[in-house]
């Protein structure tokens, strides 16, 4: 019986426990619940930033990260999304201490509440970081960063000076690039360690050594990629100091496309990497060739056009010069002379033609009517012996009377015997 019937205080009990049954209930499916969970953790919570150990880190062929945050007493599921986690400077490791900024929410399929994580930091470097953004913060506020203060490089460098380790791939990258675009340059190393405790003050010497003997145009400062801790050397203040004290122009070549140091703000240029900074200082040789080839051609053809120009002016003034020369007019004026003689020979044979023909016409004219013309046709002219007058009738002379007669060839002296009527 009492397995049957419990003891009513036992009863009463569960009663108390049990809620009282209302009208109409609300039901929740898995799902629905779920939801609401997670919209509760995304508004109430919001992001936050939780440090942990990474641990079952997973990167399937999604680009997406999965892993547990863990301390010593629990742990935390999380998930990094590809569009996120491309953004990374590194990629988390099993058992590294790392700091993480994302939100809280729930994955409903399974509901397990998770952190979406939008941000990794190793936990190690925070400090570095804080140390980071304090010094930039106070040097810029100094103008060590100021873009006035900024020099021009070069255009064409005679020596390019670099400040980098001896043996390191960013040296080998430099110098082949120099090689190449500029052969011209000569190159001077300073060998300096570029990592660890003896770096920045090493650094810092040969700027000042390098400004001191002024034997560069130009000067790279550079090295190959790394860490935050590996680059540290050149976030150091003695080196930012440096830098702006050198009188020579400075391009920073420091890591990678994605890493900024504190020497790549007071610099006067800053390039992604160390075979960027090559570039930049360098002029391309090829270019430079090719565009001195268009530079002759264009004085060849304006050399060619301005001689054409005097050539045709020449040409002009010597033509000027010829026809005013003394030896030119004189010739002008022999021509000149010849026409007119020619001129004057002909009018003068005109002239003596036309007499020559007014002469004959006379003549003709005079000889018929001369004498001799009618005495060569049978007539004689008579004259009185006596006083040579001129007879025209037979009265003018008396019988006995002498008279000569002129006849066409010779002449007669005769006597009057007689007269006729």
């Amino acid at each position: 019986m009492d397995k049957l019937f419990p003891d009513p205080g036992s009863l009463f009990a569960v009663a108390a426990v049990l809620p009282v049954p209302s009208p109409v209930r609300a039901v929740y499916s898995v799902s629905g619940l779920n939801r609401d969970v997670r919209t509760l953790l995304e508004s109430g919570i919001g992001r936050i930033w939780v440090e942990g150990e990474i641990s079952n880190l997973a990167r399937p062929s999604s680009g997406h990260w999965y892993f547990s945050l863990k301390d010593r007493d629990a742990q935390l599921r999380c998930a990094m999304f590809r569009t996120r986690n491309a953004q990374q400077r590194f990629v988390p490791r099993e058992g590294q201490l790392v700091l993480a900024h994302g939100r809280v929410s729930l994955y409903e399929p399974r509901g397990e509440y998770q952190l979406l994580v939008e941000l990794l930091e190793d936990a190690g470097l925070g400090a570095l970081q804080r140390a980071f953004e304090e010094l930039k913060q106070r040097l810029a506020a100094e103008g060590l960063f100021a873009s006035e203060r900024k020099r021009p490089l070069p255009a064409a460098p005679r020596r390019i000076g670099v400040i980098t380790s001896p043996t390191g791939a960013a040296i080998r990258d430099i110098l082949q690039i120099l090689a190449r675009r500029y052969p011209a340059a000569s190159v001077l190393i300073y060998p300096v360690p570029v990592q660890g405790s003896a770096a920045a003050p090493a650094i810092a010497a040969a700027l000042e050594l390098a400004a001191t003997r002024a034997e560069c145009d130009v000067l790279i400062l550079a090295r190959g990629g790394g860490s935050l801790e590996d680059l540290w050397a050149f976030n150091d203040e003695r080196v930012a100091r440096g830098i702006y004290r050198c009188s020579i122009p400075i391009v920073t070549g420091i890591g990678h496309e994605i890493d900024f140091t504190i020497a790549d703000f007071v610099a006067d240029l800053r390039a992604p990497t160390p075979s960027g900074a090559a570039e930049l200082v360098a002029p391309d040789a090829r270019s430079w060739l090719q565009r001195l080839a268009r530079l002759r051609g264009r004085f060849s053809a304006a050399m060619r056009r301005q001689l054409n120009e005097e050539r045709a002016r020449l040409a002009a003034l010597v033509r000027r010069l010829q026809q005013g020369h003394p030896g030119a007019r004189l010739a002008q004026h022999s021509q000149r002379l010849d026409e007119l003689e020619g001129r004057l020979r002909f009018a003068l044979q005109a002239r003596l033609a036309a007499q020559a023909a007014r002469l004959e016409s006379a003549a003709r004219a005079l000889q018929a009517v001369s004498p001799l013309a009618t005495l060569g046709r049978g007539f004689a002219v008579i004259t009185r012996s006596a006083d040579g007058a001129l007879v025209t009738a037979a009265e003018q002379l008396t019988v006995g009377e002498s008279f000569d007669a002129q006849l066409a060839r010779g002449g007669l002296r005769a006597k009057v015997t007689s007269h006729r009527p």
